[in-house]
């Protein structure tokens, strides 16, 4: 063991948003002002989001301890107590509290472990395993942690047999659909290139991650990327591709600026370029930004967008793997697809599939977001139910509310209600409810939210994302927003609402069947599930012209209960149209032809006597 204490400091976009820079020069000042000796490696995300900016401490002879909410005016009495004064049950700790005020070494099993926290405990972490451990910029920490051993056995098994080991895995594509890859890397390694003077073949990885509240491969590129480019590297040999993209999102810049270092020095290090390790072979990676497109998340137009053309899709087949980028055999998969692919090499197809379900192998990463007390990044086996993930990795609904809905699978995938909370995560178990996958968003929902607005707000995001090349994707998703719309406004008249939604279950299915895309697809999936599993939401928009949930502003007025009301003025001065009237220390009012409905009273108001109706 070192005799250098280490110091970890979590500066992934998250951390670095919360103050991680900041925290890392206190870090660095203090120590010099202690006379310590102790190296700070900067890391990547560990995804327990709710304690940023993590922290973590490896002193010499005792466990790395972890220590969360650090701040910069914090570190000074967080480093005295733990380095000098040897107290590590500080109020900062991750975990359970030690029962020694000081710890030896006599004292160690009652040192706190976080992954003993109900949101780690029934992680696996697998494509995770190094974010947050490691220094995402050292080649030196990766190849510490077995990397590159992956690629080592994929070169002693020759093409067919890393693609053997792939496909007896289980892994299927974690960009959305689930297709096999290791049958997708056979499909290209038999393709031939056709015209015999461009005799190439392209893998490319899909760093294009445009679901609303999704960063998992954000996390990944910022917290391992050396682990991508190992994975790119043995599916290129595995297919015989020499030539590679990255293609990912202009909106990632620490994630591009850490794959550009990983890059190099892989290079450097003859794990990139000409003849690596001594095998023969060659691959060239280049990194191509995409401009933000959601529809180039589809590989056909993701491959248009590489070629320099608009991303659009073009109709299969034929597929990529017989022609792809610039013509020529192409295989694509995404980043968490790639990252499991070491891991697989070293220690085996048998051992990845023992993780899982019998037809979803291996685990998921999921961004938890939404009104949850646990938000983060979450990596669960396959198979695990909803709840588990809701209520103990989650830890439920912020404010004890009632759980209404997860959205899964992105602004295609569908809304899963509170009856189906105890389904599994697999690719099978999520299609009987009308949800999919998809790439790894959670959106979590509470009582208040209104699933008619939900679904108008996901339809409008694939109106807006729509490349416009299908009728059914172009115009069919404009009509179920329009339709949307009629439902949520006051005004109209009932029975022409009541044919609306009608139209709308007949519309969905019309676009789902004929759309060209994976886009149009399975964009009327929210609609489909919401009009499924909460059809007496739409029913009270429509029928009574009431918001059941106060969201809808057409549907709703804001009204003051003057028996709770104290005069204080607070809303009165804030409200933008001064639709609020009423003296100092006396019950006020509000005007409602003049209010805008903008929610501020409600969210001021220090007795909570304003609501909407």
């Amino acid at each position: 063991m070192s005799d250098r204490t280490k110091i970890y400091v979590g500066m992934g976009t998250c951390g670095l948003a919360a103050g991680a820079k900041f925290v890392f020069e206190a870090i660095s000042n203090t120590l010099k002002n202690l006379k310590i000796d102790a190296e700070i490696i900067p890391t990547g995300c560990v995804g327990y989001c709710k304690r940023e900016i993590i922290v973590d401490i490896a002193k010499p002879g005792y466990p790395k301890l972890s220590y969360g909410d650090v701040t910069a005016a914090n570190v000074e009495g967080l480093l005295k107590s733990v380095l000098v004064d040897n107290v590590h049950n500080h109020k900062l700790i991750i975990g359970k509290y030690p029962t020694a005020e000081v710890i030896n070494k006599d004292d160690l099993n009652e040192v706190p472990n976080i992954n003993d926290l109900p949101f780690f405990k029934k992680q696996r972490r697998l494509v995770l395993k190094n974010c947050g451990h490691i220094n995402p910029e050292s080649l030196q920490d990766y190849l510490a942690f077995e990397g590159y051993e992956g690629l080592k056995k994929a070169f002693a098994a020759g093409q067919l047999g890393a693609i053997d080991e792939v496909k007896k895995s289980g892994l299927r594509g974690r960009g959305g659909g689930g297709f096999p890859t290791g049958m997708k890397w056979e499909f290209g390694n038999k393709s031939v290139p056709k015209d015999p003077d461009n005799q190439k073949k392209y893998m490319i990885c899909n760093a294009d991650e445009g679901d609303p509240g999704a960063f998992m491969d954000r996390s990944v590129l910022e917290g391992d990327p050396f682990s991508l480019l190992e994975g790119m590297t043995i599916a290129a040999y595995a297919i015989g591709a020499s030539y590679g993209y990255i293609y990912v999102r202009a909106e990632y810049p620490l994630a591009i600026e850490r794959l550009e270092n990983a890059i190099k020095l892989a290079k450097e290090n003859n794990l990139l370029g000409e003849n690596i390790l001594g095998s023969g072979f060659n691959l060239e990676l280049k990194i191509k930004k995409g401009a933000g497109a959601f529809v180039c998340g589809e590989e056909t137009a993701l491959i248009g967008s590489i070629e320099g053309k608009r991303g659009m899709p073009n109709p299969r087949p034929p597929f990529p793997t017989e022609s792809g980028a610039f013509g020529c055999p192409t295989v694509i998969n995404n980043v968490e697809t790639l990252a499991n692919v070491p891991g697989i090499l070293r220690h085996g197809g048998d051992w990845f599939a023992s993780v899982g379900t019998d037809n979803s192998k291996g685990t998921k990463v999921f961004a938890l977001t939404g009104k949850i007390n646990n938000a983060g990044l979450v990596e669960v086996p396959m198979g695990i139910s909803l709840r588990e993930i809701i209520y103990e990795i989650g830890n439920g609904i912020i404010d004890d509310k009632k759980y209404k809905s997860v959205q899964i699978g992105g602004p295609s995938g569908g809304c899963i209600s509170e009856e189906n909370l105890d389904i599994k995560i697999d690719y099978e178990s999520l299609k009987t409810v009308g949800a999919m996958m998809g790439s790894g968003g959670l959106v979590v929902m509470d009582e208040g939210t209104c699933m008619v607005d939900v679904a108008k707000y996901f339809v409008e995001f694939c109106t807006k994302e729509s490349c416009g090349k299908c009728t059914p994707c172009r115009e069919g998703t404009m009509r179920m927003f329009e339709i949307l719309e009629k439902i949520t406004t006051k005004g109209i008249d009932k029975q022409e609402k009541i044919d609306s939604v009608k139209h709308l279950e007949h519309l969905a299915g019309v676009i789902r069947d004929t759309s060209l895309c994976g886009l149009g697809q399975t964009a009327p999936n929210p609609v489909l599930s919401t009009l499924k599993y909460f059809k007496n939401e739409y029913d009270a928009h429509i029928y009574d012209e009431k918001c059941p949930s106060g969201h809808c502003k057409s549907l709703i007025h804001y009204e003051i209960d003057e028996s709770k009301c104290i005069g204080c003025g607070i809303c009165k001065a804030k409200c933008p149209t001064g639709a609020i009237v009423g003296e100092r220390k006396s019950p006020h009012k509000i005007q409602t032809e003049v209010c805008v409905k903008c929610d501020q009273c409600v969210q001021l108001c220090p007795v909570k006597a304003i609501a909407a109706k």
